[in-house]
């Protein structure tokens, strides 16, 4: 994914800058950060330092929790401050710990992960609630796409470690 912003992460936090570029940053951040805004730019997601997390009930009883261990994603904030964010999920990769379990949320029956091997999500606005923002967007998983309201929040930008800025952002929604 080209960039001129570093990582980013999905729970969302956004980061360091990508090498192949001189400036650099979609989804949680766990740095200390100041109220900056994003600047103009392409800011990319960095795996190393994002997650994209599920949890689902099992039997009513319990709550299963996995992630996907491959994805990618940028967000792009225009010349006049329009966000856009658009990102990709390895189906495949998904992971709750169990083998069996991976395997039957991959099948036909679920994800259909042979057929459709990626999901994606692209913003169509963001909107502030309060202090906090709304990123709404079409999520495609099995060839089927939803408009979904994601809950936004915003960590800020943090100068980064060496490597160019960081933003931070944790965004979560509830799909049935």
């Amino acid at each position: 994914m080209n960039s001129d912003h570093g990582p980013f992460r999905l729970k969302y936090p956004v980061g360091r800058p990508d090498p192949r570029f001189a400036k650099r940053d979609i989804m949680t951040s766990s740095v200390s950060t100041v109220t900056t805004p994003l600047t103009t730019g392409t800011w990319a997601i960095d795996p190393v330092h994002s997650s994209v997390g599920f949890s689902v009930r099992h039997l009513m009883v319990s709550k299963v929790r996995g992630q996907f261990d491959t994805f990618s994603g940028a967000i792009t904030v225009a010349e006049d401050g329009t966000p856009s964010v658009h990102a990709e999920i390895a189906v495949n990769s998904v992971n709750t710990r169990n083998e069996q379990r991976d395997a039957h949320l991959k099948a036909a029956d679920f994800t259909d992960a042979e057929t459709y091997p990626v999901a994606t999500f692209a913003s169509t606005a963001v909107r502030a609630d309060g202090d906090h923002y709304v990123l709404d967007g079409d999520f495609t998983l099995r060839g089927v796409t939803r408009a979904v309201s994601l809950d936004l929040e915003f960590n800020g930008v943090n100068p980064g470690m060496g490597h160019g800025a960081v933003a931070g952002f944790e965004a979560s929604v509830v799909l049935n």
